[in-house]
C-alpha cells in the first residue's frame, strides 16, 4: 500500500474488512457467507497487487473474475512476485465461492475454515508485496 496510490490502499482496506466479515460469519455458522467474504478478500487484495506492481494494470483488462485470476497468474505468479501456492489458493477460492453462492450442495465447514486461513495469508502477502514496492 502506498501513500501515493489511494486505489491500492482502499482495496487492501476493503480486503481486510471482507476477511473480518468472513471470520464473523463463520463464527455465526454462516459457512456460505464466510466463503463469499473470504473469496472477496482475496479478490480485492489481488486487484490491489495488480494495480500496484510493475506499473499497474488497467482495471478494464480484467473484466471478469476468471480474467483477473488469469492475469494474476500471468503477471504475479509467473512473474515471480508471489508464490505459486497463492495463485492456486485464489483459483480454489473462486471455485468454492461459486459452490457457496450458486451451488445446491453445502460447503463443508472445514473447507471454509481452511479458505479463511488462506485468505488471511493471501491478503497479508499482497499487502506486504505492495509495502515492499513502496519502500
Amino acid at each position: 500500500m502506498t501513500a501515493d496510490n489511494p486505489a491500492t490502499t482502499a482495496l487492501i482496506r476493503k480486503a481486510k474488512t471482507a476477511l473480518a466479515s468472513a471470520e464473523a460469519l463463520f463464527a455465526l455458522g454462516d459457512v456460505d457467507g464466510a466463503v463469499n467474504r473470504a473469496y472477496y478478500a482475496m479478490f480485492d487484495a489481488a486487484r490491489a497487487a495488480l494495480l500496484g506492481v510493475d506499473g499497474g494494470m488497467d482495471p478494464s483488462v480484467a473484466r471478469t473474475h476468471s480474467g483477473l485470476i488469469a492475469i494474476f497468474g500471468q503477471r504475479l505468479v509467473k512473474g515471480g512476485h508471489v508464490k505459486p501456492e497463492l495463485g492456486r489458493w485464489l483459483n480454489r477460492a473462486h471455485e468454492i465461492r461459486m459452490v457457496a453462492d450458486y451451488g445446491g450442495e453445502a460447503v463443508q465447514p472445514e473447507d471454509a475454515h481452511t479458505l479463511i486461513g488462506q485468505a488471511a495469508t493471501f491478503v497479508e502477502a499482497m499487502a506486504a508485496l505492495l509495502e515492499s514496492r513502496a519502500a
